[in-house]
């Protein structure tokens, strides 16, 4: 591709040069005999053909071609020629070269060179005539459109490059945040899988070895379900870093947990001897999925916290329905460490879960040496990740 650019810029450069010493013989013919008659015209058409050929070095000497084609175009007004943008047409272009290329000091020299060739020329040829407009006024303005049209062109590239720029950084800052809010969702993910589980199995293990010699049959009932729950916590562990792995964004996961496993969440606390209340208030009506799932790991996080904090270990978990919104809470007897609790990640993961499913969260202490934990869902939630395995 570069090559193909440099071979075409010559051939550009060739082609535009014989257009402007064209446009510029041609309106020295139109304009010849407009005031000392035909026997100029040579060498007028040989100064348009000079300010031609200069203009393949308007990038290299930008001020040096301007002043070469404003003279030029100035010989051509002393010759007699009527002065227009089709006999300076090689001015014009090094004007507009110089307005889309150069900088502000450089545009400003050139349409000072122009517009001073021009009004000499003007004021010189209006001395013995009377028509100041077509001498001074038009070739003035004339010299000026072509850099300030080439000066706007720069600055509307400038415009757009700077967007071009805006929108790729923020395209780069949309996809740094995304991955940073999957880091989060996948430590939390990590957080509720592991404390949960881990809680669990170690208060089944500290349960069967407190009835290991009073009850040995249930501490061996006990110990069975400890495998389940280990196997479990392996199950959703590996589902959750199998997410770290994918090559591609296909995920072939197990489904996401919701409300519906709720009975086997406090079956898994009760095996670990912590005794779970459920109760339901309206009826039950279909979840989002991103908002099921949020529910859940509300329920399970606020059980974990229950099952090494608490004073007692029982808990009471209120699921209450109406049109819009599922209100759940979670309240259990405060205990001493509850308060260190709230200073770890499981309440923090809790409120972020909550809100970005558009719901409220709280958490603390309430009259009666109670701790609840409540937030307010709304039933149904858009998530642009809705469909992904949590």
């Amino acid at each position: 591709m570069n090559l193909q650019r440099r071979l075409h810029a010559p051939t550009a450069e060739v082609w535009l040069m014989a257009l402007a010493i064209a446009a510029s013989v041609g309106g020295t013919a139109l304009s010849a005999g407009w005031s000392f008659g035909v026997g100029r015209l040579l060498p007028a058409g040989i100064l348009a053909t000079v300010a031609g050929v200069a203009l393949p070095w308007r990038h290299q000497r930008p001020l040096a071609v301007v002043a070469l084609t404003t003279a030029c175009g100035m010989g051509q007004g002393l010759l007699g020629m009527l002065v227009t943008p089709i006999l300076t047409a090689p001015m014009t272009i090094a004007l507009y070269s110089v307005g889309v290329r150069e900088d502000i000091r450089t545009r400003r020299a050139g349409a000072l060179i122009a517009g001073t060739g021009m009004l000499i020329t003007g004021t010189v040829l209006t001395l013995s005539r009377k028509e100041f407009f077509l001498s001074i006024v038009n070739p003035v303005s004339w010299a000026m459109l072509p850099i300030a049209f080439g000066s706007y062109v720069q600055v509307r590239r400038a415009l757009a490059a700077s967007r071009a720029e805006q929108a790729e950084r923020a395209k780069e800052e949309e996809a740094h945040r995304r991955v940073i809010e999957e880091r989060m969702r996948i430590a939390r993910e990590l957080h509720d899988v592991v404390a949960h589980h881990l809680a669990l199995a170690n208060a089944q293990a500290g349960t069967a070895a407190h009835l290991k010699r009073t009850d040995p049959e249930q501490a061996f009932a006990i110990l069975d379900q400890l495998s389940g729950t280990t196997a479990s916590a392996l199950r959703e562990l590996k589902a959750t870093v199998s997410v770290l792995r994918q090559e591609s964004d296909e995920r072939n996961l197990a489904p996401a947990p919701g409300l519906a496993r709720l009975p086997d969440l406090t079956a898994a606390c009760a095996a670990a001897g912590l005794k779970v209340g459920v109760e339901t208030d309206g009826d039950a009506r279909d979840l989002s999925p991103a908002v099921d799932v949020t529910a859940y790991r509300i329920v399970q996080e606020a059980l974990t916290n229950v099952t090494k904090h608490a004073a007692r270990p029982e808990a009471e978990v209120r699921l209450a329905y109406t049109d819009r919104y599922l209100t759940l809470t979670v309240r259990n007897a405060l205990g001493p460490a509850a308060v260190a609790a709230g200073r770890g990640y499981g309440l923090t993961g809790m409120r972020e879960r909550a809100l970005a499913v558009g719901g409220t969260f709280h958490a603390g202490r309430r009259p009666g040496g109670v701790f609840e934990v409540a937030c307010t869902l709304p039933l149904h939630h858009r998530d642009p990740d809705e469909g992904k395995a949590p």
